[in-house]
């Protein structure tokens, strides 16, 4: 154990397994924790400091339609298996379902032009409420 004078911050794990990868010694480690601890070399595990996160501000309640939409992605599996997705539009104000496109694969141009056919009919929002998932990445800009 005289390699711990040198090497401060090993632990308990660190000397079981200097000792038994490059010493070659097959000592348990129990037994190494013995002489470890008669040794007087317990090294201090530092308690992890958590980190202080701020409230989020509360969701705005819109006071009249088109303020606000959301959308997401659902998905679903059929009884053979198959995977099915739907992307969803709802208005947040009367919570009205916007619309619903449902297919095996939404391929992002298909997304835009479900988005663009809504914008059509009711008008572009001031805001769209969406999480930052995955499947908002693409290459694919609208025009």
């Amino acid at each position: 154990m005289r390699r711990t004078t040198s090497q401060r911050n090993w632990g308990l794990g660190l000397c079981f397994l200097y000792l038994r990868n490059v010493k070659s010694f097959s000592w348990s480690h129990k037994r190494v924790y013995r002489i470890y601890r008669e040794l007087e070399l317990s090294l201090r595990i530092k308690p992890r400091h958590r980190l202080v996160r701020e409230k989020p501000l509360p969701l705005a309640v819109p006071t009249k339609i088109n303020q606000t939409w959301s959308m997401d992605f659902m998905h679903n599996q059929l009884a053979d298996g198959r995977s099915i997705r739907l992307f969803n539009v709802i208005d947040d104000h009367n919570r009205e379902g916007l619309g619903i496109e449902v297919d095996f694969s939404l391929p992002s141009e298909r997304v835009i032009r479900s988005l663009d056919r809504i914008i059509e009919w009711r008008s572009k929002p001031l805001v769209i409420r969406c999480d930052n998932g995955p499947e908002y990445i693409s290459a694919v800009t609208p025009a």
